[in-house]
């Protein structure tokens, strides 16, 4: 199961009810293909339970400005469109999967 990409006009959608971890990347960009992987098995380990996307900002910028993502990857995790938590750089499966049970149990 992979990641599900998202653009401009669907990102407000998307994240607007339940989990929803969103990862902003660029394709030139190393740690980013690094995340993607990872990523992958998030996605394959939460199953129905939340939604894993991603957003190309070169390609849609506005969901990133919008939400101030300085850096990339920068991933973040909402719960019915609210930000709960923020993470910048590359991380591990672990990290956003405990990140995930935590909002969808809170």
């Amino acid at each position: 199961m992979a990641a599900k990409e998202l653009n401009d006009s669907s990102f407000a959608e998307e994240i607007k009810l339940g989990v929803t971890l969103v990862d902003f990347w660029a394709p030139w960009c190393g740690p980013c293909k690094m995340q993607i992987p990872i990523l992958d098995q998030v996605a394959e380990k939460t199953g129905d339970k939340a939604t894993i996307a991603k957003v190309n900002v070169d390609d849609f910028p506005s969901p990133a400005s919008q939400f101030g993502v300085r850096g990339i990857p920068t991933l973040i995790l909402f719960k019915d469109g609210a930000v709960v938590q923020q993470f910048v750089g590359v991380q591990q499966e672990a990290v956003l999967t405990d990140a995930i049970e935590a909002a969808l149990n809170n």
